[in-house]
């Protein structure tokens, strides 16, 4: 079947007679993501929580059920997506020619075979006899730390110091998209829907950059609480060493993907 989400934004708004520069400015959703919905070019959106946002908060706003046409959208083309990737993911890879040609040659298996026999054969002959001669029979010592790292003096080796600086948590008051990446890119929170209620964290890092799918979350760095507009679009944040909130642009937003 095919979906009729964006013709049905479409005719609404015309029907109101308003133009897409006065919908962008009532919900804060860009005109160019107005545009893709009503031609259902979901490519041009970001996709998931993100795309359900905005088709929630431009039908409420033409007086449409906004959660209908979210879940229309969750059914029609993110299910559809899933079982596209998982049928790829499904299908079996041909054989490549290496592998062929070593099922068909069995000059492989025989040096695998005799590499193992020449270890076993040196292993045998190193073992060090004990007996008559007077010989002394050593058994080998239990390796020591060096004194750098029993000490923990000038070296670091035998020494595990936390940089982690800041400590940061969120709890989600609404469905919410969220990427969290620590420092050097680590990821925290890797592009997922927390639900309303459910909380992430506490995280520990020297830093955070941070996307929300939209402002319905609350975050607390170092144990005080954020300010974060209410917002039904996207949004993001970087967080420094010394806890300091900072908004970021859209390309610096990080994607999680």
């Amino acid at each position: 079947m095919a979906s009729r989400i964006g013709s049905d934004l479409r005719r609404a708004r015309t029907r109101r007679e308003i133009e897409l520069s006065e919908v962008e400015a009532a919900t804060r959703i860009r005109t160019r993501f107005l545009h893709a919905i009503e031609r259902e070019e979901w490519d041009v959106l970001p996709g998931g929580v993100y795309t359900r946002g905005f088709i929630r908060t431009y039908a409420n706003f033409l007086g449409l059920d906004g959660d209908r046409l979210a879940d229309d959208y969750r059914h029609e083309v993110e299910d559809t997506d899933t079982q596209r990737s998982e049928t790829a993911v499904a299908a079996p890879a041909p054989p490549s020619k290496r592998n062929a040609w070593l099922r068909a040659s069995p000059l492989p298996l025989v040096l695998a075979v005799g590499g193992a026999i020449l270890v076993a054969v040196v292993a045998i002959l190193a073992i060090p006899t004990g007996g008559g001669g007077g010989g002394t029979d050593r058994r080998p010592e239990a390796q020591r730390p060096s004194n750098q790292q029993a000490s923990g003096g000038e070296g670091t080796a035998g020494v595990v110091r936390s940089t982690e600086s800041v400590s940061m948590r969120l709890t989600a008051e609404a469905e919410v998209w969220v990427c969290v990446l620590g420092a050097g890119g680590k990821r925290l929170v890797d592009g997922q829907i927390l639900e309303a209620g459910s909380a992430a964290g506490p995280f520990h890092s020297d830093s955070f950059t941070i996307s929300f799918g939209n402002g319905e979350v609350t975050m607390t760095i170092d144990g005080k609480k954020a300010e974060i507009p209410a917002t039904s679009s996207p949004i993001g944040y970087s967080i420094d060493p010394s806890g300091a909130l900072t908004e970021l642009s859209e390309a610096e937003r990080p994607t999680c993907t």
